[in-house]
């Protein structure tokens, strides 16, 4: 259960607790309320100082001077009734309160505000005191009249309560999870209008749940819909400006055979010769589009690399003793690799020819092929003698249509180490570049892979 459920549930529960606890409270002072209107006694602290004052008058003083105490008491009213059940100034009472009176001194002969007191009439009086509302002048009487009628329990309060405690943790639960909510849907509408800088980790402050998750995504999601449309948008420049160098020269070429007929031949050259370099950029853009997009056909050959190896380095020495250039190899037993056997031998022969380029005449590129340690990966290497790329560039070399300082002088449309990048990743590879100490840049390719025990090309 994710934290979000927790959220859920602790807010639920306080609020079903607040609710229980204030019902439970309120019910329960009502109820000690009720039990005091049902015993009918005050037993206050100045109740019971009169009542210990009224029992020393009739101990000491005897009964004439506690009837006259009790006569003179008009606004706390102390009740004397005898064994008889008859008070000394003839005053009504509940007999139930003279009951509850007997069980209390009962149950404690120090209890406060309740007396019994031997006169010296030979009677034996109660001392106690009423609440104002069981009066003789006022209200009911306990087991006289019945209870006012604002006096019955009608659970209004408990009501008030409860819902009070409902609307207030509701509103706070709403807010709580519904405040990101909000702001998700406005950074999506702000996306939909074409906003790809909004992010929602700002906003977020320091939620720990889901919707703080949600939140990250989104911004992932943003990033990485801002880097697409951006790639695509110097993808759309790079095709229009590596189109429009042979454009420029097939319409040089078209008006030059129109001008001068006799160089017709040269000019039909020109244009095969520039027809054939943009269909091999299309080419390339069509791979490119098809790796990008995930569609690289069929992975699951079992691909020899030994022999995929051997067949671009035959092509690669033949390629490269018309400017005298070699190429050398070193590597251990053949592997096996599952993918596509074209691919590979597409984005392979496009590092080796890479190196080649930058390669000058009488120089050597060096290839070599090696397990790791623990047998699951193979590394391919490809050293070249060039001059290197500049350290903020050796990221960059794998973009499609980079062209940095050193490369400009170099024939080609930069989208043959961006195909490999992309070949190589697609097999659960990668690929990297690094200038080496002594000179020249070195590619390694990595894929994961198995021996077979085979010989080496």
């Amino acid at each position: 259960m994710g934290r979000l459920f927790w959220k859920f549930f602790f807010f639920i529960w306080l609020a079903q607790l607040t609710t229980i606890l204030a019902v439970s409270a309120t019910f329960w002072l009502e109820h000690r309320a009720q039990v005091k209107m049902l015993e009918g006694m005050d037993r206050s602290p100045p109740a019971g100082f009169l009542v210990d004052s009224a029992a020393a008058t009739l101990q000491y003083g005897g009964i004439s001077a506690l009837r006259s105490m009790l006569e003179s008491r008009k606004q706390v009213p102390i009740y004397a009734v005898d064994e008889h059940n008859r008070e000394l100034l003839g005053r009504k009472f509940a007999p139930a309160t003279l009951e509850r009176a007997r069980r209390i001194l009962d149950a404690d002969l120090a209890a406060p505000a309740v007396r019994k007191v031997q006169g010296s009439d030979g009677h034996v009086y109660f001392l106690f005191s009423l609440f104002p509302e069981h009066w003789p002048e006022g209200g009911p009487h306990l087991g006289g009249k019945p209870l006012h009628p604002g006096q019955l329990p009608f659970p209004v309060v408990p009501l008030v309560a409860t819902l009070l405690a409902s609307l207030i943790f509701a509103a706070l639960l709403a807010w709580y999870f519904s405040k990101p909510i909000r702001h998700l849907r406005s950074a999506f509408e702000a996306v939909v209008s074409g906003n790809l800088a909004v992010r929602l980790g700002p906003v977020m402050g320091k939620r720990r749940d889901e919707l703080a998750d949600l939140g990250c995504n989104f911004d992932r999601m943003a990033s990485h819909l801002n880097a697409m449309i951006d790639g695509q948008r110097r993808l759309l420049h790079d095709v229009s400006h590596e189109l429009r160098s042979p454009l420029a020269r097939l319409q040089a070429a078209i008006g030059l055979a129109r001008q001068r007929p006799e160089k017709l031949e040269s000019s039909l050259e020109r244009i095969e010769r520039e027809s054939v370099r943009m269909g091999k950029l299309v080419g390339e853009l069509l791979t490119l589009s098809r790796l990008e997009a995930g569609v690289s056909g069929a992975m699951e050959e079992e691909i020899n690399m030994g022999e995929l190896v051997s067949g671009v380095l035959a092509d690669a020495r033949f390629e490269a003793e018309t400017s005298g250039r070699t190429v050398e190899f070193s590597g251990c037993g053949e592997v096996l690799v599952k993918g596509n056997a074209e691919l590979l031998h597409r984005a392979l022969e496009n590092v080796v020819r890479n190196a080649l380029q930058h390669t000058p005449n009488g120089g050597k590129v060096a290839m070599g092929v090696r397990l790791d340690a623990n047998g699951n990966d193979l590394r391919l290497t490809v050293i070249d003698q060039g001059p290197g790329v500049p350290e903020n560039e050796l990221s960059s070399i794998f973009d499609p249509f980079f062209r940095g300082n050193v490369t400009k002088s170099i024939d080609g449309h930069g989208l043959g180490l961006a195909i490999a990048r992309r070949v190589v990743e697609a097999h659960g590879g990668n690929i990297s570049a690094s200038n080496r100490v002594g000179g020249g840049l070195c590619v390694e390719i990595v894929l994961p892979a198995r021996c077979s025990d085979l010989e080496s090309p």
